[in-house]
Protein backbone atom coordinates (compact mmCIF):
# COMPACT_ATOMS: atom_id res chain seq x y z
CA UNK A 1 0.00 0.00 0.00
CA UNK A 2 2.70 2.31 0.61
CA UNK A 3 4.56 1.91 -2.54
CA UNK A 4 0.53 2.89 -4.16
CA UNK A 5 0.62 5.75 -2.26
CA UNK A 6 4.10 7.30 -3.10
CA UNK A 7 3.58 6.26 -7.06
CA UNK A 8 0.53 7.99 -6.72
CA UNK A 9 2.24 11.29 -5.14
CA UNK A 10 4.84 10.86 -7.46
CA UNK A 11 2.23 10.87 -10.95
CA UNK A 12 0.09 13.57 -9.32
CA UNK A 13 3.71 15.96 -8.43
CA UNK A 14 4.70 15.70 -12.78
CA UNK A 15 1.38 16.18 -13.90
CA UNK A 16 0.04 19.03 -11.97
CA UNK A 17 1.39 22.53 -12.12
CA UNK A 18 1.03 23.51 -8.42
CA UNK A 19 1.67 21.46 -5.53
CA UNK A 20 0.83 23.04 -1.77
CA UNK A 21 3.24 23.14 0.74
CA UNK A 22 3.84 24.51 4.12
CA UNK A 23 6.44 27.39 4.66
CA UNK A 24 7.38 27.77 8.03
CA UNK A 25 8.59 30.56 9.58
CA UNK A 26 10.17 31.81 13.26
CA UNK A 27 6.47 33.09 14.85
CA UNK A 28 4.50 32.16 12.13
CA UNK A 29 3.74 29.64 9.41
CA UNK A 30 2.97 30.87 5.43
CA UNK A 31 0.95 29.13 2.61
CA UNK A 32 2.75 28.98 -0.58
CA UNK A 33 2.53 27.28 -4.03
CA UNK A 34 5.45 26.24 -5.89
CA UNK A 35 4.93 26.14 -9.35
CA UNK A 36 6.81 25.09 -12.25
CA UNK A 37 7.01 27.89 -13.76
CA UNK A 38 9.85 29.17 -16.66
CA UNK A 39 12.99 30.66 -15.43
CA UNK A 40 12.74 34.30 -14.30
CA UNK A 41 8.75 34.32 -14.56
CA UNK A 42 7.67 37.87 -13.34
CA UNK A 43 5.65 38.37 -10.82
CA UNK A 44 5.70 35.53 -8.72
CA UNK A 45 2.46 35.23 -7.25
CA UNK A 46 4.09 31.68 -5.20
CA UNK A 47 7.21 33.85 -3.13
CA UNK A 48 6.37 35.30 0.05
CA UNK A 49 8.78 37.62 1.94
CA UNK A 50 9.77 37.18 5.07
CA UNK A 51 8.89 39.45 7.19
CA UNK A 52 9.20 37.46 10.83
CA UNK A 53 10.35 38.97 13.46
CA UNK A 54 12.90 36.58 14.39
CA UNK A 55 14.09 36.92 10.85
CA UNK A 56 15.84 40.00 10.29
CA UNK A 57 19.21 39.31 10.53
CA UNK A 58 21.56 41.84 11.26
CA UNK A 59 20.66 45.63 10.40
CA UNK A 60 22.70 47.68 7.89
CA UNK A 61 24.21 49.42 11.00
CA UNK A 62 26.23 46.09 12.17
CA UNK A 63 27.18 45.89 8.92
CA UNK A 64 28.53 48.85 7.77
CA UNK A 65 30.52 49.17 11.33
CA UNK A 66 32.19 45.90 10.80
CA UNK A 67 33.73 47.32 7.51
CA UNK A 68 34.24 50.71 8.68
CA UNK A 69 32.25 52.33 6.35
CA UNK A 70 28.57 53.08 4.59
CA UNK A 71 27.43 51.74 1.43
CA UNK A 72 26.27 53.77 -0.93
CA UNK A 73 25.41 53.39 -4.90
CA UNK A 74 27.00 56.14 -7.60
CA UNK A 75 25.08 56.43 -10.22
CA UNK A 76 26.88 57.73 -13.53
CA UNK A 77 25.21 58.48 -16.38
CA UNK A 78 25.65 60.07 -19.35
CA UNK A 79 25.91 60.29 -23.37
CA UNK A 80 28.40 57.39 -24.45
CA UNK A 81 32.20 58.79 -24.40
CA UNK A 82 31.12 61.46 -21.87
CA UNK A 83 34.00 59.63 -19.40
CA UNK A 84 32.04 57.45 -17.28
CA UNK A 85 34.34 54.53 -16.91
CA UNK A 86 36.97 56.51 -16.93
CA UNK A 87 36.62 58.40 -14.02
CA UNK A 88 34.75 55.25 -12.26
CA UNK A 89 37.89 53.45 -12.92
CA UNK A 90 39.85 56.00 -11.27
CA UNK A 91 37.37 56.97 -8.18
CA UNK A 92 37.55 52.96 -7.90
CA UNK A 93 41.34 52.87 -7.81
CA UNK A 94 41.37 55.82 -5.17
CA UNK A 95 39.22 54.55 -2.83
CA UNK A 96 40.64 50.96 -3.09
CA UNK A 97 44.42 52.52 -2.54
CA UNK A 98 44.11 55.33 -0.70
CA UNK A 99 41.27 54.73 1.28
CA UNK A 100 40.85 51.41 1.76
CA UNK A 101 37.25 51.22 1.07
CA UNK A 102 35.68 48.22 -0.32
CA UNK A 103 34.54 49.59 -3.72
CA UNK A 104 33.26 47.76 -6.46
CA UNK A 105 32.26 48.83 -10.00
CA UNK A 106 29.40 47.88 -12.14
CA UNK A 107 29.92 48.93 -15.81
CA UNK A 108 27.34 48.92 -18.35
CA UNK A 109 29.42 47.24 -21.09
CA UNK A 110 31.10 44.26 -19.22
CA UNK A 111 27.51 43.39 -17.67
CA UNK A 112 26.09 42.96 -20.71
CA UNK A 113 28.48 39.51 -21.26
CA UNK A 114 26.87 37.81 -18.10
CA UNK A 115 23.88 39.26 -16.14
CA UNK A 116 22.26 41.42 -18.79
CA UNK A 117 23.82 39.12 -21.52
CA UNK A 118 20.00 38.34 -23.28
CA UNK A 119 19.08 42.09 -23.13
CA UNK A 120 19.50 44.50 -26.19
CA UNK A 121 19.07 48.08 -27.06
CA UNK A 122 15.20 47.98 -27.45
CA UNK A 123 13.31 50.58 -24.29
CA UNK A 124 11.93 47.70 -23.10
CA UNK A 125 15.58 46.18 -22.61
CA UNK A 126 17.31 49.26 -21.90
CA UNK A 127 14.83 49.48 -18.91
CA UNK A 128 15.53 46.16 -17.84
CA UNK A 129 18.89 46.48 -18.12
CA UNK A 130 18.90 49.63 -15.53
CA UNK A 131 16.50 47.34 -13.26
CA UNK A 132 18.52 44.91 -13.29
CA UNK A 133 21.85 46.79 -12.65
CA UNK A 134 20.14 48.71 -10.08
CA UNK A 135 19.03 45.67 -8.03
CA UNK A 136 22.29 44.68 -7.72
CA UNK A 137 23.83 47.65 -6.65
CA UNK A 138 21.05 47.90 -4.02
CA UNK A 139 22.04 44.36 -2.25
CA UNK A 140 25.68 45.80 -2.42
CA UNK A 141 25.21 49.08 -1.43
CA UNK A 142 23.53 47.19 1.74
CA UNK A 143 26.14 44.87 2.64
CA UNK A 144 28.69 47.74 3.27
CA UNK A 145 29.90 48.45 -0.15
CA UNK A 146 30.44 51.66 -2.18
CA UNK A 147 28.86 50.76 -5.76
CA UNK A 148 30.65 52.70 -8.93
CA UNK A 149 28.07 51.83 -11.58
CA UNK A 150 28.40 53.42 -15.03
CA UNK A 151 25.41 52.88 -17.10
CA UNK A 152 24.11 55.22 -20.24
CA UNK A 153 20.50 55.00 -18.24
CA UNK A 154 18.71 57.67 -21.20
CA UNK A 155 15.65 57.42 -19.34
CA UNK A 156 14.80 59.49 -16.40
CA UNK A 157 12.10 57.23 -15.03
CA UNK A 158 14.12 54.53 -15.08
CA UNK A 159 17.00 56.29 -12.94
CA UNK A 160 14.74 57.32 -10.53
CA UNK A 161 13.26 53.97 -10.10
CA UNK A 162 16.52 52.48 -9.12
CA UNK A 163 16.59 55.42 -6.83
CA UNK A 164 13.46 54.55 -5.04
CA UNK A 165 14.84 50.97 -4.92
CA UNK A 166 17.60 52.05 -2.53
CA UNK A 167 15.17 54.55 -1.03
CA UNK A 168 12.41 51.49 0.13
CA UNK A 169 15.83 49.84 1.90
CA UNK A 170 17.05 52.91 3.47
CA UNK A 171 20.17 52.94 1.51
CA UNK A 172 21.93 55.73 0.30
CA UNK A 173 21.89 56.66 -3.59
CA UNK A 174 23.87 59.66 -5.51
CA UNK A 175 22.91 60.19 -9.03
CA UNK A 176 26.49 61.02 -10.90
CA UNK A 177 25.85 63.05 -13.88
CA UNK A 178 28.95 63.17 -16.79
CA UNK A 179 27.64 66.32 -18.18
CA UNK A 180 29.12 66.30 -21.44
CA UNK A 181 27.71 67.49 -24.42
CA UNK A 182 27.25 65.18 -27.53
CA UNK A 183 29.33 66.86 -29.84
CA UNK A 184 32.00 66.84 -27.64
CA UNK A 185 31.39 62.96 -26.63
CA UNK A 186 30.96 62.44 -30.09
CA UNK A 187 34.67 63.92 -31.03
CA UNK A 188 36.33 61.66 -28.74
CA UNK A 189 34.12 58.56 -29.61
CA UNK A 190 36.60 55.67 -28.05
CA UNK A 191 34.54 52.72 -29.28
CA UNK A 192 34.07 53.91 -33.40
CA UNK A 193 30.24 54.11 -32.06
CA UNK A 194 28.73 56.78 -33.41
CA UNK A 195 30.79 56.77 -36.63
CA UNK A 196 28.77 53.29 -36.76
CA UNK A 197 25.92 55.00 -36.18
CA UNK A 198 26.17 58.22 -38.47
CA UNK A 199 26.62 55.09 -41.30
CA UNK A 200 23.60 53.61 -40.88
CA UNK A 201 25.31 50.40 -39.04
CA UNK A 202 24.48 50.85 -35.59
CA UNK A 203 19.68 51.52 -34.88
CA UNK A 204 18.59 53.47 -31.81
CA UNK A 205 21.52 55.12 -30.32
CA UNK A 206 21.40 57.39 -27.57
CA UNK A 207 21.98 61.42 -28.46
CA UNK A 208 21.62 60.97 -32.46
CA UNK A 209 18.85 58.62 -32.99
CA UNK A 210 17.03 57.82 -29.61
CA UNK A 211 16.45 60.01 -26.20
CA UNK A 212 19.01 61.15 -23.42
CA UNK A 213 16.82 62.55 -20.60
CA UNK A 214 19.18 65.23 -18.30
CA UNK A 215 18.72 64.19 -14.82
CA UNK A 216 17.22 67.30 -13.15
CA UNK A 217 18.61 66.95 -9.66
CA UNK A 218 21.97 65.11 -9.53
CA UNK A 219 24.09 64.85 -6.29
CA UNK A 220 26.95 65.12 -8.58
CA UNK A 221 27.68 67.04 -11.55
CA UNK A 222 31.00 65.83 -13.81
CA UNK A 223 31.76 68.46 -16.92
CA UNK A 224 34.77 66.40 -17.74
CA UNK A 225 35.58 67.83 -20.75
CA UNK A 226 36.04 70.84 -18.44
CA UNK A 227 37.75 69.11 -15.54
CA UNK A 228 40.50 66.53 -15.17
CA UNK A 229 40.36 62.67 -13.90
CA UNK A 230 41.59 63.73 -10.55
CA UNK A 231 39.70 66.67 -10.24
CA UNK A 232 36.79 64.63 -11.04
CA UNK A 233 37.42 62.18 -8.36
CA UNK A 234 38.15 64.68 -5.89
CA UNK A 235 34.73 66.15 -6.43
CA UNK A 236 33.01 63.05 -5.53
CA UNK A 237 35.22 61.64 -2.64
CA UNK A 238 34.46 65.17 -1.14
CA UNK A 239 30.73 64.40 -1.87
CA UNK A 240 31.12 61.29 -0.33
CA UNK A 241 32.91 62.67 2.72
CA UNK A 242 30.33 65.30 3.50
CA UNK A 243 27.31 62.67 3.42
CA UNK A 244 29.36 59.68 5.93
CA UNK A 245 29.70 57.39 3.77
CA UNK A 246 33.78 56.92 4.36
CA UNK A 247 32.92 56.31 8.39
CA UNK A 248 30.59 53.56 9.31
CA UNK A 249 27.84 55.33 11.42
CA UNK A 250 26.47 58.40 12.41
CA UNK A 251 26.50 58.46 15.89
CA UNK A 252 30.15 57.09 16.77
CA UNK A 253 31.21 57.59 20.24
CA UNK A 254 33.33 60.65 20.78
CA UNK A 255 35.78 58.37 22.71
CA UNK A 256 36.31 55.99 19.58
CA UNK A 257 39.74 57.00 18.18
CA UNK A 258 39.49 55.53 14.21
CA UNK A 259 36.22 57.43 13.63
CA UNK A 260 36.45 61.24 15.95
CA UNK A 261 37.25 64.03 13.68
CA UNK A 262 40.21 66.48 14.03
CA UNK A 263 40.11 69.14 17.54
CA UNK A 264 38.44 71.26 14.75
CA UNK A 265 35.70 69.56 14.21
CA UNK A 266 34.26 68.67 10.95
CA UNK A 267 34.16 71.79 8.54
CA UNK A 268 37.75 71.24 6.69
CA UNK A 269 38.26 71.19 3.21
CA UNK A 270 40.09 67.39 2.85
CA UNK A 271 43.15 67.71 1.16
CA UNK A 272 43.74 66.09 -2.03
CA UNK A 273 43.45 62.34 -1.62
CA UNK A 274 46.83 62.06 -3.76
CA UNK A 275 48.28 63.35 -0.82
CA UNK A 276 47.67 60.48 0.98
CA UNK A 277 49.36 57.68 -2.10
CA UNK A 278 52.91 56.80 -1.47
CA UNK A 279 53.91 58.00 -4.75
CA UNK A 280 52.90 61.10 -4.36
CA UNK A 281 54.87 61.36 -0.69
CA UNK A 282 58.15 60.91 -2.51
CA UNK A 283 57.91 63.47 -4.04
CA UNK A 284 57.60 65.88 -1.39
CA UNK A 285 60.44 67.79 1.04
CA UNK A 286 62.38 65.46 3.72
CA UNK A 287 63.85 66.37 7.07
CA UNK A 288 65.53 64.66 9.32
CA UNK A 289 63.46 64.51 12.83
CA UNK A 290 65.23 63.70 16.10
CA UNK A 291 62.92 62.59 19.16
CA UNK A 292 62.88 65.89 20.05
CA UNK A 293 61.18 67.14 16.94
CA UNK A 294 59.19 64.02 17.17
CA UNK A 295 57.50 65.19 20.37
CA UNK A 296 57.11 68.49 19.27
CA UNK A 297 55.50 67.62 16.14
CA UNK A 298 52.89 64.98 18.54
CA UNK A 299 52.07 68.26 20.49
CA UNK A 300 51.23 70.48 17.48
CA UNK A 301 49.92 67.68 15.77
CA UNK A 302 47.12 66.90 18.25
CA UNK A 303 46.43 70.47 19.82
CA UNK A 304 48.40 70.09 22.94
CA UNK A 305 50.21 73.42 21.90
CA UNK A 306 46.95 76.69 22.42
CA UNK A 307 45.98 78.50 20.41
CA UNK A 308 46.62 75.80 17.93
CA UNK A 309 43.65 72.78 17.44
CA UNK A 310 45.40 70.00 16.07
CA UNK A 311 45.11 67.85 13.02
CA UNK A 312 45.78 64.42 13.50
CA UNK A 313 44.64 61.72 16.97
CA UNK A 314 47.51 59.23 17.99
Amino acid sequence: FGLMLLGGLLFYAGTHTELPMRIKGEGAVHNAVVTNSAPGAPKSKNVFVDTTVGNKGLQKKERYQSVGMKGVTLWFTGFSGSGKSTVGKRLEEVLVRDYRKHTYRLDGDNLRFGLNADLGFAKEDRTENVRRVGEVSALFAESGVIVVASLISPYRADRDKVRKIHAERGLEFMEVFVDVPIHEAESRDPKGLYKKARSGQIKGFTGLDAPYEVPLNPEVRLESHKMSVDEEVREIIKALAQRGVLTATDDTPKWYPALIPPDGGMHWEAPAYSTYSEAAARQFPQVLLNDIDLQWLQCIGEGWAAPLKGFMRE
